[in-house]
């Protein structure tokens, strides 16, 4: 059964999101997150917005609810789905897909730009040079990977029976990349995309197929958080994307 539509939802605030931003802000080259990526949990903010999320759809009619939902496999993005069912008192058949977790940094992996520049100083030029499509660091992943991750989820989840929207519960970079894969962007396109936009935490994003194709409805929606009273914070990935 065709899928047409998806509501794409980026994790609560995490942790390692705020390790991330007080790292950068003191210039330091290492973020010190409290775990391995993927174990990394919700803030306090970020359980807030998960619950938001959960009551806002928990206000929506039943016939116009996703009737499945799929997240990460990574701690923060699975606890964002498990408390926003829990605070909207809902029954979405749910489950978890590692095809959705975050892109794998390999060595660079908790180090800050500056630490980057300053550890390993050929693959700061590198990076540079490829762009952040194209770019992957040793043992990790260009988003050029994560796409391929995206287009095979995509194809499996077209076989399984499902009628209504579809709830997928992931990261800022997996949601470009869905962006990117629906809509048959090429990589300038999605570079000057994500340079002059960021998918805040526990956004909605929602994409729709029609005969002509996907169309991007709706981008990074926190109008829920804000209804409820939930903060709402952005945490932005690598501000240069571009090849330079």
């Amino acid at each position: 059964m065709t899928v047409l539509d998806l509501w794409l939802v980026r994790h609560g605030e995490s942790l390692a999101n705020i390790a991330a931003s007080v790292a950068e802000a003191a210039g330091a080259d290492v973020v010190e997150a409290p775990a391995r990526d993927a174990d990394v949990e919700l803030s306090d903010i970020g359980m807030q917005q998960a619950d938001a999320l959960g009551i806002w759809l928990g206000s929506i009619p039943k016939p116009d609810l996703p009737t499945l939902a799929l997240s990460s496999t990574y701690r923060r993005a699975e606890q964002t789905l498990l408390r926003a069912q829990a605070a909207g008192g809902l029954t979405i058949p749910s489950g978890v897909d590692e095809r959705l977790r975050d892109r794998e940094l390999g060595v660079l992996d908790l180090l800050t730009f500056t630490g980057v520049a300053n550890r390993f100083p050929e693959e700061a030029k590198r990076k540079l040079w490829l762009g952040k499509f194209y770019y992957r660091p040793p043992g990790g992943e260009s988003w050029a990977d994560v796409a391929l991750r995206v287009r095979s989820f995509l194809g499996d989840l077209d076989s399984r029976e499902t009628s209504g929207p579809v709830l997928i519960v992931a990261h800022d970079a997996v949601v470009m990349l869905f962006i990117y894969v629906c809509l048959g962007m090429r990589e300038r396109e999605l570079l000057d995309f994500a340079s002059a936009n960021t998918v805040l935490n526990a956004s909605v994003t929602k994409l729709r197929r029609t005969a002509d194709g996907w169309t991007l409805d709706v981008f990074s929606s926190a109008e829920h958080l804000r209804d409820l009273g939930a903060p709402v914070t952005e945490h932005a990935g690598d501000p240069v994307v571009h090849p330079r």
